[in-house]
């Protein structure tokens, strides 16, 4: 859960401990769940809403669908995937490499 490991919330709970004090504690924690399902819901409604606005052919859209890094990443893949499709194209365009020694067209007009 948010990269946070079972050590990190024991010392979380011991410090919510010595701040709130044991008989404080159960009630912060029952607001805590109370924010967190208030919050779930909201995200929930929204992305409900979303579905909704948007039609039937979103209808499985997810809301971290929606995050930069996801479409990126997904653009990237189809990106090389298409690359290999390249792979049989040529590679080079434009004018043959020069040979050894071999002096680059030079134009006094252009300069």
């Amino acid at each position: 859960m948010f990269g946070v490991g079972l050590m990190e919330l024991a010392v979380i709970a011991l410090v919510a401990m010595f701040m709130f004090g044991p008989d404080k504690l159960p009630e912060f924690a029952k607001q805590a769940g109370a924010v967190l399902r208030k919050a779930r819901s909201f995200a929930n409604s929204a992305r409900d809403d979303l579905r909704e606005e948007l039609g039937p052919e979103f209808a499985d859209l997810e809301l971290r669908d929606l995050d930069p890094r996801t479409i990126v990443r997904k653009h990237i893949i189809e990106a090389m995937e298409d690359a290999g499709d390249e792979a049989e194209r040529p590679k080079r365009r434009g004018p043959a490499p020069l040979a050894d020694g071999e002096v680059p067209p030079y134009d006094l007009d252009a300069t």
